[in-house]
Formats: structure tokens, C-alpha cells, sequence
């Protein structure tokens, strides 16, 4: 049995502003704003969440190799 990590450092790609955030586990999060420039991030073509596309951990469905919210 794997653990799930919870806690993933995103980073801005606008900006370079990183800040750590708890994932969700029962829903993706398809939007989010930075909160240094405010840029709103939208997940990367192939990707199910910001948090897969600009974030240091993968979301927990991705971690536990699970089909995501796409």
C-alpha cells in the first residue's frame, strides 16, 4: 500500500511563485489563481489538474495510478 501525499508546492509558471497546497481527494482542480500575480493556471493539454501540471506531487487519483477527473 502506497501513501498518498496530500501536500504538493505549485509553482506559477508566469511568475516562478511556488506555495504549498493541500490537494483535493475527492474532486481535480482544474483552476487556480496565483496568488502573487494572480495569473489564472489551467492544467497542460494531457493533464487532469493544476496540481499534475505545475505542481511538485502529482494528484492523489494520478498517484495511485487511478483514472483522474478528464
Amino acid at each position: 500500500m502506497t501513501n498518498i501525499m496530500l501536500v504538493s508546492k505549485i509553482k506559477c509558471p508566469q511568475c516562478g511563485f511556488e506555495k504549498e497546497e493541500t490537494m483535493p481527494t475527492n474532486a481535480c482542480q482544474y483552476f487556480y489563481e496565483c496568488t502573487a500575480c494572480h495569473s489564472l493556471l489551467k492544467p497542460l493539454s494531457g493533464d487532469c489538474c493544476v496540481f499534475c501540471s505545475f505542481g511538485t506531487v502529482k494528484c492523489p487519483p494520478v498517484q495511485q495510478s487511478k483514472a483522474c477527473c478528464k
